[in-house]
C-alpha cells in the first residue's frame, strides 16, 4: 500500500508540475510569442508595401527619365537640322537657292560645286562633312544685300566664306556678284548609299 501511495503522490506531483509548465507556456505564448509573431507579420507586411512603393517609384523614375531623354534627343535633332542637311536632301539645296534668286529677280544666275570631288571631310569629325559651292549672279546692290540676307537665314545654314562684288561690264546691269558658300552634310550611311556617288551641287 505504501508503494502505491508513494507512486500516486509522485504522479500527482508530476501532473501538477506539468500543468504548471503548460500554464506558463500558454502565458508566455499569449503575452510574449503571440504579440511578437503578430509584430513580425505586421513588419513583413509593411516591408512588402515599402518594396512595392520603391519599385513603383523606380519604374516611374525610369519612365520619366526615358521620356526626358527622348524629348532632349528630339530637341537636339531639330536643332541639328538647322545646321546639317541630310545627304539624300543635299541635291535639293540647289533648287532652294535658285528659288531665292528668282524671288530677288537677279539675272545671269549660276550655281556649281566648287570641288568636283563633292563632299569634303572635316578633321576629327565622324558624322558630318562639308560641301562648297560657287554662286554667281548680276543685280543691283539692294538685290545683292537681300539675296545675301536670305541665304544667311536659310535652314540649314549656309556659311558665306567670301564674296566679290564688281561693276558689271554691261552698262546699267548693276554689279557682278560672286559668292563662295559652305554647308554641312550628314555623312551617308554605308549600305544605304552603296554604289552611289556623292550628290553634286
Amino acid at each position: 500500500m505504501s508503494f502505491i501511495k508513494t507512486h500516486k503522490n509522485y504522479l500527482m506531483a508530476a501532473g501538477a508540475i506539468w500543468a504548471a509548465s503548460f500554464a506558463v507556456f500558454l502565458l508566455v505564448y499569449f503575452f510574449v510569442l503571440g504579440p511578437q509573431k503578430n509584430y513580425i507579420k505586421h513588419t513583413e507586411n509593411k516591408l512588402t508595401e515599402k518594396k512595392q512603393v520603391v519599385e513603383s517609384a523606380l519604374r516611374a523614375a525610369r519612365e520619366e527619365t526615358k521620356i526626358q531623354a527622348n524629348e532632349q534627343i528630339e530637341r537636339l535633332q531639330s536643332r541639328l537640322k538647322d545646321f546639317v542637311i541630310d545627304f539624300e536632301d543635299s541635291a535639293n539645296l540647289t533648287f532652294d537657292i535658285s528659288q531665292i534668286a528668282n524671288e530677288e529677280k537677279v539675272s545671269s544666275f549660276g550655281i556649281k560645286a566648287k570641288d568636283s570631288r563633292g563632299l569634303s571631310a572635316i578633321p576629327d569629325c565622324s558624322y558630318i562633312c562639308e560641301n562648297h559651292i560657287e554662286i554667281n549672279f548680276t543685280g543691283g546692290f539692294t538685290q545683292f544685300a537681300t539675296f545675301l540676307n536670305a541665304l544667311e537665314r536659310h535652314r540649314p545654314v549656309l556659311f558665306i566664306d567670301k564674296f566679290t562684288i564688281t561693276h558689271s561690264e554691261r552698262e546699267g546691269a548693276g554689279y557682278q556678284v560672286g559668292l563662295n558658300a559652305t554647308f554641312l552634310v550628314g555623312k551617308p550611311q554605308e549600305g544605304k548609299t552603296a554604289g552611289k556617288q556623292p550628290a553634286q551641287i
